[in-house]
């Protein structure tokens, strides 16, 4: 039987620019930023929410950083809420939104999951179906082998993105050599919020894009390229993957020209 596959990941919640359920939209009238972010949380829930009543997913892999924690080096001037309890309220609704009939979570970035604690393991106090968490995952699905965690190293020069998920490859094939891991055939790592994809002939390899929009403080000092959206994949029974992109531009958060 097929399985369809679904990974989210970066969702941010707890940040204005994150993936934010309507009981959280920012009122427009703050002011200082936080008008952008009112549109930006509004047009891309109403995505997220159109995409996960279409995708119907038996799976879905949510690889880190669900919540965004408490912003120390923003001074806490881009949270929604600070508190991280709160947060994986908001992340647990985003899981349930997507209705995958298996929910796999892998711990993010101690800046955002917590330093002391893994704030994903909360999640599970959470009505989530099938949910299983852990720092580093290989499962097995139609005698497909995944390799999923969340970080992996970036680029800032454009030819050089693809350079980290290759590298990601090749540790595979040290550690499944000396069989202290499965050798895989499909790698998904995360973090730097853009999408990539190499396929070599011998596997598949994914950057994923981010659920949380180009509209941060960070943002100012970084020249690459943000995705929003998420990744789709199909496998058969016969282990035959064909798989998607969905990505969104949000018309919120595009640069404009400052006429003088």
């Amino acid at each position: 039987m097929k399985k369809r596959i679904v990974v989210c990941s970066d969702l941010h919640c707890g940040h204005r620019a994150g993936l934010t359920p309507p009981a959280w939209h920012t009122d427009a009238e703050r002011g200082r930023g936080w008008d952008v972010a009112a549109r930006l949380q509004r047009e891309t829930w109403a995505w997220y929410d159109k995409t996960c009543r279409e995708l119907k997913p038996d799976i879905a892999i949510w690889n880190g950083d669900m919540c965004d924690g408490k912003g120390e080096r923003s001074g806490s001037t881009e949270q929604i809420t600070t508190d991280r309890g709160e947060q994986v309220e908001m992340a647990a609704i985003c899981i349930q939104r997507m209705r995958a009939k298996k929910n796999l979570i892998t711990y993010g970035t101690p800046y955002h999951g917590g330093v002391n604690e893994d704030w994903e393991d909360q999640l599970l106090l959470h009505d989530i179906e099938n949910p299983a968490v852990g720092g580093w995952l290989w499962p097995e699905i139609n005698g497909v082998t995944f390799d999923v965690r969340h970080h992996s190293g970036g680029s800032t020069i454009p030819h050089g993105r693809a350079t980290a998920i290759l590298r990601e490859e090749l540790w595979n094939l040290i550690w499944s050599d000396r069989e202290e891991q499965p050798k895989a055939d499909i790698f998904i790592r995360s973090h730097c919020h853009f999408f990539m994809m190499v396929d070599d002939g011998r596997c598949m390899a994914f950057r994923t894009p981010a659920l949380q929009a180009a509209f941060t403080k960070y943002g100012r000092r970084c020249s690459g390229t943000v995705d929003f959206g998420l990744l789709v994949l199909d496998i058969t029974d016969k282990g035959e993957v064909t798989w998607q992109r969905r990505l969104l531009r949000p018309a919120a958060a595009k640069a404009h020209k400052l006429m003088c």
